[in-house]
């Protein structure tokens, strides 16, 4: 089966960041997954993967992916306690790419 290019102007990046690991996807506005990476899909193993520069090493490679999608802007939705969380969010402003909303859903007791 073969792959249709997709061309994006805008995208949502999802950040799951866990204690062990950061597990980041691109999808389009809708919800379609487009592409993700994990820090153990950019060579981090065991208790590394959990680690802030494993994130920014994981985005960095995202942002790779979104250059070649064509993606100018993002909204960013962050789930969990995990370390990586505020270093992806640098990582892409840093790169240049604008974003425009970032939301905090990560999920709390109540009871």
């Amino acid at each position: 089966m073969a792959r249709k290019k997709v061309k994006l102007n805008k995208a949502r990046v999802h950040v799951n960041a866990s204690f062990n690991n950061t597990i980041l996807t691109l999808t389009d506005t809708n919800g379609d997954v487009v592409s993700w990476v994990t820090p153990g899909s950019v060579g981090f193993k065991g208790s590394r993967k959990g680690t802030p520069y494993a994130a920014q090493v994981a985005t960095e490679s995202l942002i790779n992916k979104m250059r070649d999608f064509g993606v100018n802007s993002v909204i960013v939705t962050v789930k969990g306690t995990g370390s990586g969380r505020n270093s992806v969010i640098q990582t892409i402003e840093g790169a240049g790419i604008k974003v425009t909303k970032v939301s905090n859903i990560t999920p709390r007791s109540h009871g």
